[in-house]
């Protein structure tokens, strides 16, 4: 096969609002021993992406500086190590950037193959959102089958997969989120119930399941949460931040932590090594991919856009305004995913 010699692209052409995000050209690189090139069907939107274009999360030296955590699409070429994959076939990856792109370069190790019953569209919805889940919620919080875990962010694209995800592994879930169309969207995941935290007080959860709180607690806001999040765990409870929309710096009362023995921990993904990623992205394929298979997991679609409207994408995740996964198409995939 000959490949293409150029790649179209977003990139940021300095730190600041959606509008730094530019369309451009760049020349396809070939894939590495270890790499697949993958002609890209559609990107996933996440936060992190938002953080980099502010500068405030940017990428790993040996890492491509387009931004972009997820892709799915068709395999065009392998790596001279490369065995498991070959070209022609369909899968998805999570990467460490380069996703806003035609073309994308991902390590054989972080693809996984396309879960059955979905299309390449919707299958970038989970690289970089199920191994968020699977990482922070079962192998960090250790959430199992009884537990009461709640899903702070419900109607994010990683808040809705975390509702799904309990749920099927048979915890009892609640969640938050900032309007009532929110909290019913939630619902419809699996939630028992959802706080609309404009008005409601989430740590009444205690109250609600008859002081025992939650076992799990999955944070991405921060600020005014960290506090409340260790009044409403339980005993022994788990308290896992991924994110801190609203600050990581608050003044806290620790006595509580000591008295409930509770676990603080979070994690960042991109940063991890190469390793540590690929045993999540094993995990999400032995754990993740079966409940997809079996109709309990699927990722919710808000919104595709064509790939040159990334600022309006970004905008959009900004808004706050969306329920479940943004998606960029490239140019040749627009006609598949309209």
């Amino acid at each position: 096969m000959t490949l293409p010699v150029e790649q179209i692209c977003i990139e940021i052409s300095q730190s600041g609002d959606a509008d730094v995000l530019r369309p451009c050209r760049r020349p396809i690189v070939a894939p590495g021993a270890h790499e697949l090139l993958i002609q890209v069907a559609a990107a996933g939107v996440n936060r992190p992406d938002i953080f980099q274009r502010q500068g405030l999360y940017p990428p790993p030296a040996d890492a491509s500086d387009i931004p972009g955590l997820e892709v799915a699409g068709t395999v065009i070429a392998v790596g001279s190590a490369v065995s498991r994959w070959h070209i022609g076939e369909q899968v998805c990856a999570l990467l460490s950037g380069g996703g806003y792109s035609s073309h994308a370069l991902a390590h054989e190790s972080l693809c996984l193959p396309i879960p059955p019953g979905l299309t390449r569209v919707e299958a970038a919805a989970l690289p970089e959102t199920a191994c968020t889940v699977w990482h922070n919620l079962v192998q960090r919080g250790h959430l199992t089958g009884g537990d009461i875990a709640l899903i702070h962010g419900g109607a994010s694209g990683i808040g809705s997969l975390a509702i799904q995800l309990a749920a099927a592994l048979g915890a009892r879930v609640f969640a938050t989120a900032g309007s009532d169309d929110k909290c019913r969207f939630c619902e419809s995941l699996g939630a028992e119930a959802a706080f609309n935290y404009r008005h409601q007080d989430f740590t009444t959860l205690k109250q609600i399941t008859g002081g025992h709180g939650a076992d799990v607690i999955l944070d991405m806001v921060g600020g005014d949460y960290v506090q409340k999040n260790i009044s409403t765990a339980a005993y022994r409870g788990r308290i896992v931040n991924i994110a801190f929309l609203r600050g990581a710096r608050v003044e806290v009362d620790l006595m509580p932590v000591m008295l409930k023995q509770l676990l603080l921990t979070g994690s960042t993904l991109r940063s991890q090594s190469l390793e540590d990623k690929a045993r999540i992205v094993a995990g999400v394929a032995a754990g993740i991919w079966p409940l997809i298979a079996e109709g309990k997991i699927r990722p919710v679609i808000f919104r595709q856009l064509p790939l040159e409207q990334a600022a309006d994408a970004h905008r959009l995740m900004e808004s706050s305004g969306h329920m479940g996964k943004i998606l960029l198409t490239p140019p040749a995939s627009q006609a598949e995913s309209a």
